[in-house]
């Protein structure tokens, strides 16, 4: 294909405030979105309710609103099935799973490693008292 017929590339640059792809990082480092993305990745599609149960500590309104903005960013599709009561299921889409890899290593390394970080936050509590 000639240089001249090729699309540019759009140049992204998540340092710069304004960049949209900052905001996606805003999203993606979200504790509530990386988890749900886990929790999709290892255990396919889940109903709402399942979720809720799944990750501990998350309000209705923030799994919510953490839910839209991933379907928004096209990393879950919601699927209604009619039903009594309405059956709603969320799934990764092509584009969550291929972030499932880095999510589930950061979520490991997080609990590999608490023990040194908890040892860490104690020597500087120790000093900064």
């Amino acid at each position: 294909m000639a240089a001249s017929a090729q699309q540019p590339k759009p140049q992204f640059n998540a340092f710069a405030a304004s960049c949209p792809s900052r905001r996606l990082l805003d999203t993606i480092g979200d504790k509530w979105v990386s988890l749900l993305i886990v929790a999709l990745g290892l255990r396919g599609p889940l109903r709402y309710s399942e979720l809720s149960s799944q990750i501990a500590g998350v309000s209705q309104k923030m799994l919510t609103q953490s839910l839209r903005r991933m379907e928004r960013d096209g990393l879950v599709t919601r699927t209604l099935t009619p039903s009594v009561p309405v059956r709603v299921d969320y799934e990764l889409t092509s584009l969550g799973q291929s972030l499932l890899g880095v999510m589930s290593h950061l979520k490991e390394w997080a609990e590999v490693h608490m023990p040194q970080v908890e040892a860490a936050r104690a020597t500087y509590d120790a000093a900064t008292r």
